[in-house]
């Protein structure tokens, strides 16, 4: 479900960049306030984990699409609604800079679609107040299922809209919508699936981990090592190797967009001089595009055989696997990055309270 720059005009998107920017320093502050050197290692690696996840598209039967895994709601079950959005804004910066997945003038937009609509709205209105204060397993299945099905469908809707508003397309509103809203439904209770798989794995493992998250307390004494080696395997495997049975199907918006424009992808205005620099800056940047070796790099490695194999199912291509554990890679350290430095931060500011 991310968004391409020729969905979205340039004062929607940057409208969504400053309300993005707002909701990131929010977070930063509220995340410089709780976090310690205990959950700085679990931002990087549910970060690395989520971002090889969403590589994993899965065909979505008798539709002719396919969809992938958001994660905000477990990044927000796991580290809280703050840290969760700073995670979020981390891989999906990743993924637009350097995969160009997603567009950089839609970046904001994707970020409060699959970022703040999970974390802020899916979490605490639906998860917590159906888990509550006793999370047993069926209501951790039920809570998953329900949130991660809201979540999507307001995430989608937040697509149509910001299309709508944006005038760029000409995708009719209702229609769009009434075609976004039924497949994104599928592919939130396969989240909602995935989402309670994990977040029961991680209430077997460490139960504390969920239990302090939800009041956002101090990680300090928690044995973390089984969750965040059970993760990281994740994000290695998923990366490496489960990457490449991914679904070939398009995605559930560029499937929506086909059944309404009849191509998966629809080109933005030709004068708008924004989106043709933000698309020339994208690509030099992106030095992995769409998760392989750059076209002309791929052909002198592998030729011929190289393009037959990524036509086939499943797609074994090194590229792939490459793309899968240097972007879990850099998200890894981003993310934990961000923890480390508002750590410091906070640590600077206390001791020049205490000297005072």
């Amino acid at each position: 479900m991310h968004m391409a720059d020729a969905l979205i005009s340039p004062a929607v998107g940057g409208a969504l960049w400053v309300a993005t920017s707002a909701t990131a320093l929010h977070c930063a502050k509220k995340v410089r306030e709780e976090v310690d050197e205990s959950k700085i290692p679990l931002m990087g690696v549910a970060g690395a984990f989520i971002f090889a996840a969403q590589m994993l598209n899965f065909t979505i039967p008798g539709t002719g699409s396919s969809g992938h895994l958001g994660g905000g709601l477990i990044l927000t079950i796991l580290l809280g609604p703050y840290a969760a959005f700073l995670v979020m804004a981390s891989v999906l910066g990743v993924q637009a800079l350097f995969f160009a997945d997603g567009g950089l003038l839609a970046l904001g937009a994707n970020i409060i679609n699959l970022g703040f609509l999970p974390a802020f709205i899916a979490y605490p209105l639906i998860y917590k107040r159906i888990v509550g204060s006793n999370p047993s397993r069926a209501r951790i299945f039920t809570g998953s299922m329900a949130g991660a099905v809201v979540g999507l469908q307001l995430g989608a809707f937040g697509v149509v809209l910001e299309t709508a508003l944006s005038g760029v397309s000409e995708l009719p509103f209702a229609t769009f919508m009434l075609v976004m809203l039924p497949i994104h439904l599928a592919i939130g209770i396969a989240e909602g699936l995935v989402t309670a798989g994990v977040i029961i794995f991680v209430r077997n493992a460490q139960p504390e981990i969920l239990e302090r998250a939800e009041t956002r307390s101090s990680l300090r004494g928690v044995a973390m090592k089984p969750v965040l080696v059970g993760l990281l395997v994740a994000a290695v495997l998923s990366g490496a190797a489960f990457s490449w049975f991914a679904s070939t199907n398009a995605d559930g918006l560029e499937w929506s967009i086909a059944r309404i424009a009849g191509e998966p992808e629809i080109e933005g205005r030709s004068d708008n001089s924004l989106h043709e620099t933000l698309a020339i800056a994208q690509e030099k940047i992106a030095f992995l595009p769409e998760y392989g070796l750059p076209t002309g790099e791929a052909a002198t490695a592998e030729g011929e055989g190289e393009a037959e194999a990524a036509a086939s199912w499943p797609a074994i291509d090194p590229g792939t696997s490459l793309a899968g554990l240097v972007g879990a890679a850099i998200t890894f350290v981003l993310a934990g990055a961000i923890g480390v430095l508002l750590r410091r931060r906070a640590a600077r500011r206390n001791d020049s309270s205490a000297t005072i």
